[in-house]
């Protein structure tokens, strides 16, 4: 069994706690999903319930929504006219444009709805995660059942090499959303292009949802050994200490 990089845990704690400081009391969040998430999620809750911060939430995940409940944020149904303030999320990868790939926690479609519904959406993440080009970790889709030999085949000839995703507690059944759709990981290699490749993952019927968040991402927080960064697209990185408020 796999066990967690002890640096790399320090600094999903290090980006988590600097973008808590970006919070303020009266804030609509989004929460994501996955380790550093859930780290933000954890140090939200300490705040809250020690009368720190006054908040309201909409989760992307089952997962981080029950996590959200256990450590004592309240949490808002999804409904029309919603707007959130600020959404805090991972990223499996991102770049100097913040372009990103998500979903590896299989929670894209609900994060890539609650991103757009948010005014500001802020990325935390390890130093593991911030890459030169896109492409080393697989690009999640969410895919219909009904759908999934058709959607292999065409995702096959762009050259995404797709693999159905396994359970974990169960590797004889697939992985599915909490919408209950199936996951699907393309091996594309490094990405050139991402928003070409977004367009025609868009073209594929079945497909719900596909892991390129393209021009949604405002600014993210980096952390490195024990200092963190503030990336913007078109902007050098700069100290995230030398920000009072959103980046």
């Amino acid at each position: 069994m796999s066990t967690a990089d002890p640096q790399q845990v320090l600094q999903k704690q290090l980006a988590a706690a600097t973008a808590l400081r970006w919070v303020r009391s009266g804030m609509r969040l989004g929460l994501g999903t996955g380790s550093t998430a859930a780290a933000f999620i954890t140090l939200l809750g300490q705040a809250v319930r020690a009368g720190e911060l006054r908040v309201e939430a909409v989760a992307t995940s089952l997962a981080s929504e029950t996590l959200a409940r256990e450590v004592g944020i309240p949490l808002l149904p999804p409904r029309r006219g919603l707007r959130l303030d600020l959404t805090i999320d991972g990223a499996d990868e991102l770049d100097d444009r913040l372009q990103l790939i998500k979903g590896g926690g299989g929670a894209l479609l609900r994060e890539k709805v609650v991103a757009a519904a948010s005014d500001y959406l802020l990325i935390i993440a390890d130093s593991s995660k911030h890459v030169a080009q896109l492409g080393r970790f697989p690009l999640p889709l969410e895919v219909v059942p009904f759908a999934l030999p058709w959607v292999l085949d065409a995702v096959a000839k762009l050259g995404g090499a797709p693999e159905l995703r396994l359970a974990t507690a169960n590797p004889a059944e697939p992985a599915r959303s909490d919408q209950g759709n199936l996951l699907v990981d393309c091996h594309f290699g490094e990405l050139p292009n991402p928003p070409e490749l977004a367009r025609q993952l868009e073209q594929i019927p079945g497909i719900v949802e596909h892991g390129l968040f393209l021009d949604l991402a405002r600014a993210a927080v980096v952390a490195q050994a024990d200092t963190a960064r503030v990336l913007r697209p078109g902007v050098a990185p700069a100290p995230a200490t030398d920000f009072t408020d959103l980046p």
